[in-house]
């Protein structure tokens, strides 16, 4: 009984801290963004530059450049690749954001440089570029036939013969104040009470409705709130479940486990922090100085990077919101093709590049 009881405290007090230190300054703006994109983002714009008939390498290489400016970890860039994809983004595009902004974003590989040098940033940023074009090319290829009559029709220069914009100034400037509601806290507040992270959310937060109020009809107002709580229903509650059974998995992990399985640069090695990066939960910047600590007991330089890319990329709140939004099938691929590549990425960069 006294077990369970731990267990069950663990699990709380993961959903705990969750919920005080992500839901209001990360969570909600990227909720809101996510609605802002479906609601005022044009839909054939978007699949003109990111959409499946779009040039590959163009729309994988915007998305992956976009995304290192992303400070989100594993389930907040849920809504705001959901919210790309559903304004008419490609699948493939769509997941290369699920996988780089948590995986290799600005914020988190500037601290991985200060505690773990330069080459390890280095090896960071080469292999989550790699995983990146690889998982966008499995889903490409797993889902390839998804959007393929909206976009025919949508590409036809028959039925548009001049590219629209993709959006109007007054909306991007609605979705650029959101955007900074949503990063500002992680940039500008790095140390420190939480509180002062609150205070640069509220200030950006604001800043964003009263610009709402004064330059978008109300008619426009609602259906962005209505898009925002869509996402808000569907993928939070999954993410409460999942972070609380992270809690528990973390508690029964011995710690012993890890220093005996993960000192070489073996495949298995490296398959192992995957394992433990993919259901465990780490907000942008914690797997940096989570991963030192495991290195100083001697945890091999292969298994470490795979656990700076996997353990910030996925999680299993993560795994549980993307079959919620995006459905079973594509997480269903995307997971394993994660743990795959990440697998293979920690062996090769362990064994012949650090």
């Amino acid at each position: 009984m006294s077990l369970i009881t731990d267990l069950l405290l663990a699990g709380w007090d993961s959903l705990e801290y969750y919920v005080l230190q992500h839901t209001l300054t990360c969570l909600l703006p990227a909720f809101f963004l996510a609605g802002a994109m479906v609601t005022f983002m044009n839909r054939e714009a978007i699949l003109d530059l990111l959409g499946e008939q779009a040039n590959i390498f163009k729309a994988f290489t915007l998305a992956a450049a976009a995304s290192f400016l992303v400070a989100a970890c594993s389930c907040t860039v849920i809504p705001v690749a959901a919210g790309l994809y559903f304004a008419g983004a490609g699948v493939g595009v769509a997941f290369i954001i699920l996988w780089v902004a948590p995986a290799a974003n600005v914020l988190a590989l500037v601290y991985t440089g200060t505690i773990l040098g330069a080459e390890m940033v280095t090896s960071r940023i080469v292999a989550a570029l790699l995983v990146a074009f690889a998982v966008g090319m499995v889903m490409r290829y797993a889902f390839r036939n998804e959007h393929h009559e909206l976009e025919t029709a949508s590409t036809s220069p028959e039925a548009r013969p001049t590219r629209p914009p993709i959006i109007s100034r007054t909306h991007f400037g609605l979705i650029l104040l959101v955007l900074v509601s949503l990063l500002a806290p992680n940039y500008l507040v790095q140390e420190g009470p939480y509180l002062h992270k609150v205070l640069v959310w509220s200030g950006a937060t604001l800043a964003a409705a009263l610009y709402a109020w004064r330059m978008i009809p109300w008619a426009q107002i609602t259906r962005w709130v209505g898009e925002t709580w869509w996402f808000i229903r569907v993928i939070f509650p999954l993410l409460l479940a999942g972070v609380f059974l992270v809690g528990v998995i973390q508690a029964i992990l011995p710690e012993q486990w890890v220093q005996d399985w993960l000192g070489s640069n073996t495949l298995m090695a490296s398959f192992l922090a995957t394992l433990i990066g993919a259901v465990s939960y780490f907000a942008t910047m914690t797997e940096a100085p989570f991963v030192d600590a495991l290195m100083d007991m001697g945890m091999g330089n292969g298994p470490a990077l795979t656990l700076l890319l996997v353990g910030p990329g996925i999680s299993l709140p993560n795994w549980l919101a993307i079959a919620r939004v995006f459905g079973i099938k594509k997480a269903m691929v995307y997971v394993p093709a994660i743990i795959v590549l990440g697998t293979l990425a920690g062996w090769f960069f362990g064994n012949f590049i650090l």
